[in-house]
């Protein structure tokens, strides 16, 4: 083989290999790209999940508090009651002095 063929077949290899090389890039850039957008579609629905799972417990935690404040307000008025009623019950020395002068004065 002559110094001229040997070239011209070093530059076929060389070209076969660039092609084959970039087949291989080609193939790999598909492959990635395909990775990606599965990544953002799954990336995509994570979120989702996430935002809606946020707004239940978002939900579920306002609802808690409502109940909690219901208790809380119940059990307020209720010492309230009771307070009121005891308060209204309590007849002490100076109270029953007071209505003794009112029923004195209205005998005279």
């Amino acid at each position: 083989m002559s110094a001229q063929e040997k070239y011209v077949h070093s530059l076929k290899q060389i070209k076969d290999a660039e092609e084959k090389a970039q087949i291989e890039i080609e193939n790999h850039s598909k492959q990635i790209a395909e990775e990606i957008k599965s990544f953002e579609i799954n990336a995509d629905k994570v979120i989702e999940s996430a935002d809606i799972e946020g707004k239940k417990l978002i939900e579920t935690s306002i609802e808690q508090a409502r109940k909690k404040a219901a208790l809380e307000v119940e059990r307020i008025l209720e010492d309230a009651r009771t307070k009121a009623k005891t308060i209204s019950t309590k007849i002490d020395s100076q109270m029953i002095s007071g209505i003794m002068d009112i029923l004195l004065k209205s005998v005279e």
